[in-house]
C-alpha cells in the first residue's frame, strides 16, 4: 500500500493519494496539465501491480 502510495504521490502534478487496498483502488487528485492518468498507471504497473481498470472524473 506504501509503495503504491509513494510512487504515485512521487509524480509532478498529484495533488493527493488515497490507496483502498480491500476495494483494489487507488483514488488521486493531479493537475492534468502536468500528469495524466497513463503516467500515474505506468507508475503503478512498475511496482509489479496490474491496473485492470482506469477512471477519471474531471472537477
Amino acid at each position: 500500500m506504501q509503495k503504491i502510495e509513494h510512487a504515485v504521490a512521487g509524480q509532478n502534478g498529484v495533488a493527493s493519494v488515497k490507496v483502498l487496498f480491500n476495494a483494489s483502488k487507488v483514488k488521486t487528485e493531479y493537475d492534468a496539465s502536468v500528469t495524466s492518468a497513463d503516467t500515474l498507471k505506468q507508475a503503478i504497473e512498475q511496482l509489479g501491480y496490474e491496473v485492470q481498470n482506469v477512471k477519471v472524473k474531471a472537477i
